[in-house]
């Protein structure tokens, strides 16, 4: 027999012969009403696990993994405010119910069907994943790998405590509220998971606000690897900066008393608490788990013994004066309505085309209200009269987005800038210079080494109405916390049907070019993990002035279109000043007026050759105008198409950029394997484009020294790679 099901005949069973276990106490402040709800919640949790199991065999529901054994945390959700945000473990499908208990008007039972049957009428997800989650009970649907929740919940603890210095656009959460962040005790050894904690500890040592209540749900066995006895409480108890806390899951006083002291604590202090709770996991891991074939069946039956609604009962029928019959029949009674409501739900709409599914990938635009922006005399107060007299000059691109940022900072009090060295020194190449000064650390805020809790940090704050600009130091640190933006800040509106967005404008420094500095690790030239992740923008500016376009439209995607926006810097350009000729000045810019942008899907062409199109961007760019130099000599016409926006491809405006030219060379400073190139010689291909190439970077990682530029594209490989085209 199904194990679902064996505990279920047990349950029934044990309260009919009074099998039951003596509780120790009375139930304090929980009230006979509050136990009652409580133990709903988990019978209710626990049908719908039995019935999602009986879906799955019958081709009418989809994969999940259970609540079973993990009731406990409907005690939590009770000890806490339904307006205090939750990033939930996969397995507090009680939890939800409880606080859904809170809040008038819920259907908790049918919405949680209409995810497990994929529905396009689940109110969370809109049938895309069965997936915990809900606007109204302030639970944003957690989709994606082990762990990878913890950073982003800091960062919504952290934006709680900023509110006082600093005001979002919208807020999500109330200023006293706190967080509640759960995770299982073999997540708790994930790097991810290590990464958070050290950045909370870290965060409080310093004696900055962070209401956060971290709940380790430990249930002894990840999958099929069980926990070290002792392991969870060892690894958490005497962390720095973190109160810790335990429980016995099983009792739900025991477990409400101690989490309301635990949230009571971090509400008051605005520092962050560790309540770790002891419980038991039921029927294996997720679906077709079979636990009996790596752990002793005594050893089963033992979890099975300890089921946590047998304890509920028993404290009801000591401590609130209900009978076994009364208990049974509320249990009885669960069952037959999560069955009944199962029956219409299989019946409900299904998603059917790609259109269908993509929906929510792009989150909905918002209207923000209309303002003037700062005035004369603000802007000339804060930017101080060097930089007010720097604005009527010409700049290199470091320079010049300094000075956007400072301006869009000055415009946008929501704009919160975090990232490694980035207040006091200004950044390693100068570009975030004197904001800390101008707009405090409050806003310039220096992060300790660790990207995954910069991107983590900056998805919290964005929730919760900021607008993030984090900054990776150098694109290969990208890869330390890549799957922040692609498992979590990409997939929340997808997986929230729009409801949840964590609009940001990354920064990253990266690209090659630059002579004897870092190799590889400071000049990565390799875009792929960015370019295939579904809703994105990738910007690469080539020169100051669209930098600071782009800056702007960048904020502005942010801001009013709540999108992730991914600005790459090409470092080897920050300082870059001349172009032909030492001295002469030519890559360097006017600061343009204020308002003109760069709108996403515009390119920008220089010239109007008709011979030769050269598509390309950033450093390509800058080489392209000192090929066109010398393929003018050679009387070769050409026109230079700047894509600026690498994601989405623009792909109307390269057409029209083209058109007219009997040629087209893709100049791209990234690899063959994986560049932009490979989709921008596949859309002209599709397109009808008689005549193209490409030139790219080869297969290689980048030396350090005077090969630093060995295997990337030159003036003189474009010249060569143009007249090949031509013959």
């Amino acid at each position: 027999m199904d194990r679902a099901e064996i505990v279920h005949e047990a349950f029934l069973a044990r309260l009919a012969s009074g099998d039951v276990p003596t509780p120790a106490g009375g139930i304090g402040d929980l009230g006979a009403d509050d136990l009652l709800a409580i133990f709903t919640a988990q019978v209710t949790s626990r049908h719908l696990d039995r019935v999602s199991r009986k879906l799955q065999a019958r081709g009418q529901g989809f994969y999940t993994i259970g609540s079973s054994g993990h009731e406990g945390n409907a005690a939590v959700a009770h000890a806490l405010r339904p307006t205090d945000p939750a990033f939930l473990h996969y397995r507090d499908g009680a939890f939800q119910i409880a606080r859904a208990g809170q809040v008038p008007g819920q259907t908790p039972i049918m919405d949680m069907l209409l995810s497990f049957t994929a529905s396009s009428d689940d109110p969370i997800s809109g049938g895309r994943h069965k997936v915990l989650g809900s606007k109204a009970l302030s639970i944003p649907p957690q989709t994606s790998t082990i762990a990878s929740h913890l950073p982003k919940a800091v960062g919504a603890a952290y934006s709680i405590g900023l509110m006082r210095r600093c005001a979002p656009i919208d807020a999500e959460y109330p200023n006293d509220a706190i967080v509640l962040c759960s995770f299982g005790d073999a997540s708790l050894n994930h790097s991810t998971a290590q990464g958070a904690l050290n950045t909370a500890g870290w965060t409080a040592y310093q004696n900055v606000p962070l209401p956060l209540l971290f709940l380790c749900e430990d249930n002894g066995i990840g999958i099929s690897t069980k926990t070290p006895g002792g392991w969870v409480e060892a690894s958490l108890k005497h962390r720095p900066g973190l109160r810790y806390m335990a429980c016995n899951g099983l009792d739900v006083v025991e477990t409400y008393a101690t989490t309301r002291a635990a949230a009571d604590w971090a509400r008051r202090n605005r520092k962050p608490v560790m309540l770790h709770m002891s419980c038991v996991r039921l029927y294996g891991h997720a679906g077709p788990d079979v636990e009996s074939a790596y752990r002793p069946m005594a050893e089963i039956e033992q979890a099975e013994r300890n089921d946590p609604l047998i304890h509920t009962a028993a404290r009801l029928m000591q401590d609130a004066g209900h009978s076994k019959d009364d208990i049974i029949n509320l249990y009885q009674s669960l069952a037959d309505r999560v069955e009944r409501e199962a029956e219409q739900a299989v019946t409900r709409p299904k998603l059917k085309t790609a259109g269908d599914v993509m929906a929510s990938i792009l989150p909905p635009k918002r209207k923000l209200p209309k303002h003037n922006g700062p005035s004369a005399e603000q802007r000339a107060k804060t930017f101080g009269a060097a930089d007010m007299r720097a604005l009527d000059a010409k700049h290199p691109m470091n320079k010049l987005i300094n000075l956007a940022l400072a301006d869009l900072m000055l415009e946008h009090p929501d704009i919160v800038m975090v990232g490694e060295d980035i207040g006091k020194k200004g950044g390693v190449y100068g570009v975030t210079k004197g904001l800390q000064g101008k707009f405090g650390p409050a806003r310039m805020i220096d992060s300790l080494l660790d990207e995954q809790s910069i991107l983590g940090l900056s998805i919290g704050m964005a929730q919760n109405g900021y607008t993030p600009m984090p900054e990776i130091q150098f694109l290969a640190y990208l890869h330390n916390a890549e799957d922040q933006l692609r498992g979590e800040a990409a997939t929340l509106p997808f997986f929230s049907n729009g409801q949840f967005t964590n609009p940001m404008v990354l920064r990253i420094a990266g690209l090659g070019y630059q002579k004897g500095f870092g190799g590889h690790f400071h000049n990565d030239n390799s875009l792929a993990v960015l370019r295939d992740i579904p809703g994105i923008v990738i910007g690469v500016p080539s020169n100051g002035a669209d930098a600071v376009r782009m800056y702007r439209e960048a904020v502005r995607l942010a801001r009013e279109e709540r999108r992730v926006v991914v600005m790459i810097d090409p470092i080897a350009l920050y300082p870059m000043r001349d172009l032909h000729a030492d001295g002469d000045g030519k890559w360097m810019f006017d600061y343009p007026e204020r308002g003109e942008g760069a709108p996403l899907g515009e390119v920008a062409v220089s010239g109007q050759g008709t011979d030769v199109a050269i598509v390309t961007y950033g450093n390509g760019c800058y080489l392209s105008h000192q090929a066109q130099a010398v393929l003018e000599k050679q009387k070769i016409k050409t026109r230079i198409v700047d894509l600026r926006w690498l994601a989405p491809m623009p792909q109307e405006a390269i057409l029209n950029a083209v058109k007219g030219c009997k040629h087209v060379l893709v100049v791209d400073e990234c690899r063959r394997t994986g560049s932009q190139s490979e989709g921008i010689c596949a859309f002209l291909a599709e397109a009808g484009v008689p005549s193209f190439a490409r030139l790219t970077a080869e297969d290689s990682f980048i030396a350090t020294g005077p090969a630093y530029g060995a295997t990337l594209p030159s003036r003189d490989g474009i010249v060569q790679a143009v007249r090949n085209l031509i013959a």
